[in-house]
Order: C-alpha cells, then structure tokens, then sequence
C-alpha cells in the first residue's frame, strides 16, 4: 500500500443524489495513498442516497454532519459531482462556509463534475483557472474564473476534473495535491 498521504484526513463534502463514481473511486484511492481517513460529511446523519447518472444507486454512510465536522480537523476536501448533490449544497450555508473555512485555512480542495459550482457560491474561483462538466462553463466563467475543457485542472491548491471518465487522471491530481498541499506563493495571496 502507498504511503503518499499518511497522516493525512480528507474531507469529502456530499448530500443525497451524488454521483457514486464520483465519491467512491477516490475516496478509494486517497486511502489507497495512505490517508489516515477520508470522511464522508453531510448535511445530515444517516446515509446519503447515490445515483449512477440518472439511475439510483446506492446509499452511503455518513461519517460525520456539517454540524460535527470542523474544517480545522481536515486536510484537504473532496468535492463529488452529480447534479442534485452540489445544487443542494451552493444553497446550504452551513456547507458553503465550511468550503470557505477549508479554502480560507490554504488547504487544497478538489471537485469534479458539477462540484465546483460549490466553489462558485463560496467565491474561490474568481482569477482561477478551472474545468467541470460543460454545462457549468458559463456559470464558472461568469464568476471570473477561466473555464478549460481538460480532463483534469490544477490551480495551485485547487484541482478540478470534468466528468466520471476522467477520474483516473482526477486521482491521481488529488493525491498529489493532496500531498503537497497549497503552493506557499497561494497561501500568502489567499
């Protein structure tokens, strides 16, 4: 087993309706790499309810609410795609200000998909360059970020991926965000 992120806790921001590749493969591979967890936060206790594009899936234990997670205790967050996850999320303030707190506290972050309009309602993306699913090119692009159809982005701490087909080069991004951390040149321009 690597060893790439030992130490290392991620937080995985999600709600019902996400899309499972999205969550499972790589909060896989970052334990994979070693994370010594990859928790799974919601705005709610229970289980979180899957989909598989449009089909149902399967539902997910939460680790942890947004009410008992705290930001300072991660050190990276995983934002997943699916349309109705992170529509869900943008209007839920107690999840916006904990993407907030994480971007603010110059820790990486990483969305896929549809994730990164969460960043759009926490207003991370102003000067950055991004990708995500095409439909959000105009959303993203109307909150000051540049928009690239690439398989995978990284921005300095911010990594972005544009669909579940992309998820291998999505992985392997994280992991070594996730390793590294936010360039000390972003941390001080935060």
């Amino acid at each position: 087993m690597a060893q790439e992120l030992l130490g290392k806790r991620i937080a995985i921001l999600a709600t019902d309706r996400f899309e499972e590749a999205e969550l499972s493969e790589p909060r896989r591979a970052l334990l994979e790499a070693g994370a010594d967890a990859a928790d799974v936060i919601a705005p709610h206790a229970g289980s979180i309810q899957g989909m598989n594009h449009d089909e149902v899936g399967h539902k997910l234990p939460v680790d942890r609410t947004l009410d008992e997670a705290r930001p300072e205790e991660y050190d990276a967050l995983l934002l997943p795609g699916g349309v109705a996850n992170p529509d869900r999320l943008r209007m839920n303030e107690a999840a916006v200000r904990f993407i907030r707190a994480i971007y603010d506290q110059r820790k990486p972050i990483a969305a896929i998909c549809h994730g990164p309009w969460t960043l759009i309602e926490a207003d991370i993306v102003r000067g950055r360059t991004v990708t995500s699913w095409p439909s959000l090119k105009t959303d993203l692009k109307n909150a000051g970020a540049t928009w690239v159809d690439r398989e995978v982005v990284i921005d300095g701490g911010l990594v972005t991926s544009r669909k579940p087909d992309d998820i291998p080069a999505f992985n392997k991004a994280i992991i070594e965000t996730f390793r590294k951390g936010v360039p000390a040149q972003q941390r001080s321009a935060a």
